[in-house]
């Protein structure tokens, strides 16, 4: 494949993906998911058409055959089951988010996430069918006809509001995947460029309009608990077989480390253990705001059991970014529950007490940039490094994907291993400049205004919104008033709901300043496209 094409490929496919979160419902939007989800491994194949495993598999036509037909029969049988059970596919979607298959190429490894974008694929077959057949949008994507409205209320709409926070989510969202398509043209390492939106922004974008379709009820809520609660219990039992047999399943680079280290740390199913804190982080603050809202007895103590596990499957991870991703995570949820007064007072106080834990520790009283770096396991020199880079390209930066190659170009030695910052906004400076830096910090300021309106609202005069009462959230300065579409009330479990996405999110954002990954996770995609779904609608009277 030419440059020439892979570039109009890339930004095409690009180009659909993000014109698929701006469309409602419709023929125009399916064609356009459907050509994001068939460039996408076109575009791979070309990429790596010279690759060891590609070679070989070129040669080999009849186990190309048997995989394009396997893979469309699971697409086909998927696709059927959420035509006839349209609730299956944001389960579907939720439940393999944190599966990734090691596929070995040109003697590399990459672990990709296979099952999740068989299901993607079988969900816009589904959403295909429907909207190509002129059958009406349902609440779910793959098809469920709409109840009809009651004269309790009205039946949320499948789709964001034309304008709105919402809205503008979308569009920042659409911006930043097209953007980064555009600057992988000139990027110092195309290729990986191509990778990252081909393997990433591209069907996490279709996952996202997929899951904004979704009618988020008390019922579809619940089982998404208990499917990540049963997953992450499953995680830790690994976690925990290999830590008592103090043995991994894979990674030689953790395998070894363990061997020099005074800890063992364990990643259970996850190619890297800070991946897996992270998941089990996440995983922890949903059930914090499920059981800081529970309503009966029952509840609280499967909660608090279910926490208590994955508390202990955190630990072994020792992991330092996920520890500080959890704190951020409860503390949102404590300035959403009871006052956020009170929440940043102990913030600033607890940070306060860290610095200088910190530098009482070492016993010299100082902190120094080599120490830092030490402490940091080189991610010191990771920041500097891509500082440097940024300010050698401030405006348009080396280009998408293109961090490791230009860390290497301009260090003395090139020889040590380095594919990302492990700090997304330097991740972002270096490789995009400020074009893109400003594109990601709108896109994290639009979201969080998005999955946190209403919460610190005071209610208008009159108390009521939309003639309904509305639902208590939060203490310390009066209650604010959430509501849904026409200034209905939301329920308790849609309220925890929203709880539950602003906090995973904040936690999931913080991870990322110290790890990176936040467009690369799925997790941050789906927390999005149902935080979308779930953002009310504030309606004031005249």
């Amino acid at each position: 494949m030419s440059d020439v094409l892979a570039g109009i490929g890339l930004v095409a496919a690009a180009g659909a993906s993000a014109a698929a979160i701006l469309l409602p419902p419709g023929r125009l939007r399916a064609v356009l998911m459907l050509a994001a989800m068939v460039l996408f491994p076109v575009l791979i194949a070309g990429d790596q058409w010279h690759t060891t495993q590609i070679v070989d598999l070129r040669h080999d036509t009849a186990r190309i055959v048997e995989l394009l037909v396997l893979a469309a029969f699971v697409i086909g049988v998927l696709a059927y089951f959420f035509r006839r059970w349209p609730v299956l596919l944001p389960l579907a979607i939720v439940f393999t988010l944190p599966f990734r298959i090691p596929l070995h190429a040109g003697g590399d490894t990459a672990n990709l996430l296979v099952p999740l974008y068989l299901v993607i694929a079988a969900g816009v077959v589904a959403t295909a069918i429907r909207d190509w057949g002129g059958w009406p949008a349902g609440p779910v994507a793959a098809g469920d006809p709409p109840p009809p409205a009651t004269a309790q209320g009205v039946v949320p709409p499948t789709t964001p509001p034309a304008g709105g926070a919402a809205a503008w989510l979308a569009r920042v969202l659409a911006v930043v995947v097209v953007l980064y398509a555009v600057q992988a043209l000139y990027s110092a390492d195309f290729s990986k460029g191509l990778q990252n939106v081909c393997f990433f922004l591209v069907p996490f974008t279709v996952a996202f309009a997929l899951l904004r379709d979704v009618r988020w009820d008390a019922r579809l809520l619940r089982w998404v608990l208990i499917v990540v609660a049963v997953e992450a219990v499953a995680f830790v039992l690994i976690g925990s077989v290999e830590y008592v047999a103090k043995s991994l399943f894979w990674n030689d680079q953790i395998i070894r480390s363990n061997e020099f280290h005074t800890y063992f740390r364990v990643n259970s199913v996850f190619w890297d253990p800070n991946v897996y804190g992270r998941y089990l982080a996440l995983v922890t603050v949903v059930a914090t705001a499920a059981l800081l809202w529970a309503r009966t007895r029952q509840a609280f103590w499967l909660l608090s059991g279910l926490i208590l596990v994955l508390w202990i499957g955190l630990v072994p991870t020792f992991s330092q970014s996920s520890l500080l991703a959890l704190l951020a995570g409860l503390a949102m949820l404590a300035a959403i529950k009871w006052s956020w007064r009170w929440t940043l007072g102990v913030v600033i106080v607890g940070a306060i007490g860290a610095v200088l834990v910190v530098l009482l520790v070492g016993g010299s009283g100082k902190i120094t940039s080599d120490r830092l770096n030490v402490d940091l396991s080189g991610r010191g020199s990771l920041v500097s490094g891509g500082l440097d880079l940024f300010s050698e390209r401030p405006i348009q930066g080396y280009g998408s994907g293109s961090f490791q190659a230009a860390y290497k170009d301009h260090r003395a030695n090139k020889d040590a291993p380095v594919t990302i910052s492990h700090t997304e906004p330097v991740t972002v400076a270096a490789e995009q400049g400020l074009i893109g830096l400003l594109a990601y910090l709108a896109l994290i300021a639009v979201a969080l205004w998005t999955l946190a309106r209403g919460f610190w609202t005071s209610p208008p005069a009159g108390g009521a919104v939309g003639g309904t009462t509305p639902c208590a959230v939060a203490g310390g300065g009066g209650s604010p008033a959430v509501t849904g579409p026409a200034g209905h009330a939301l329920s308790p479990s849609a309220v925890a709901a929203r709880a539950a996405v602003l906090a995973a999110f904040v936690a999931l954002l913080v991870h990322t300043l110290a790890y990176a990954g936040f467009f690369e996770d799925p997790i941050t995609w789906v927390l999005l496209a149902v935080g979308t779904s779930l953002s009310p609608v504030i309606r004031h009277p005249a």
